[in-house]
């Protein structure tokens, strides 16, 4: 049954099909396997026939997939954090959502430095600045849609001098839809690295993190930077 007619995280589950004859046959099927398991089911965490509903944390329709917009008012309603464990609720309550949110490395790249190690906590302007941008972010925040495996997957890569960030989607009707927005803060070590260096750093970063999505499918990687080109010319270059 799993992948066929339901999807299956731990002890949650989702009953699914096309039309809802199908989808009440599926749900017969499934409670059977449910009797026949001695499964007891929480009537109040049951949710039947319905074309949209949260989750783990996400709303799922058939428009494609969203933030959760009750989590987001606890959010926007949070003050600007007084210390490093505010630092850590906020980033940990935002971070959940930052597939949705372009560049969110960079975005938060203020707040990230006050919890490096012995940092001294001063919450400046630039502080302030990336905290109402996330809270923004999230209010804007897009409807991503869910990969298509018959199509070719795309994906558009940038760096700048401390984060990478990169964005998966797919063409539909010629035109582009987001499944995921991934972004990085470069290292120390990284942050020296020379510009098409970081370029390419993004797009292997890009296709790491987007590994799952993309091997055995035909992939498009976009680029600004066109001074990688040059790496298509040169036969003697260090494979590392």
């Amino acid at each position: 049954m799993i992948e066929e007619i339901t999807k299956v995280f731990v002890d949650v589950f989702s009953i699914f099909d096309s039309t809802f004859e199908h989808c009440l046959h599926n749900l017969a099927l499934v409670f059977q396997r449910c009797e026949e398991k001695n499964l007891v089911l929480n009537w109040e965490k049951c949710h039947f026939m319905v074309r949209e509903g949260i989750v783990l944390g996400h709303r799922i329709s058939s428009e494609g997939i969203e933030i959760d917009w009750a989590k987001i008012e606890v959010i926007e309603k949070l003050p600007p954090p007084t210390n490093v464990e505010g630092i850590q609720s906020f980033l940990g309550h935002a971070g959940f959502y930052w597939r949705f949110i372009k560049d969110f490395s960079r975005i938060a790249k203020p707040l990230s430095n006050l919890l490096e190690k012995d940092a001294p906590f001063i919450f400046d302007d630039a502080c302030l600045f990336a905290f109402n941008a996330i809270k923004e972010r999230l209010t804007l925040a897009p409807i991503v849609v869910t990969p298509m495996w018959n199509k070719p997957f795309e994906i558009m890569c940038n760096a700048s001098d401390y984060a990478t960030g990169a964005v998966l989607g797919q063409r539909r009707n010629k035109n582009f839809h987001s499944i995921y927005y991934a972004s990085h803060t470069l290292n120390d070590a990284q942050e020296n690295y020379t510009t098409m260096e970081k370029e390419m750093l993004a797009v292997v970063y890009a296709c790491y993190k987007f590994r799952s999505f993309i091997i055995g499918s035909k992939v498009i990687v976009y680029t600004d930077h066109a001074a990688i080109r040059y790496l298509f010319t040169k036969n003697d270059a260090n494979p590392d």
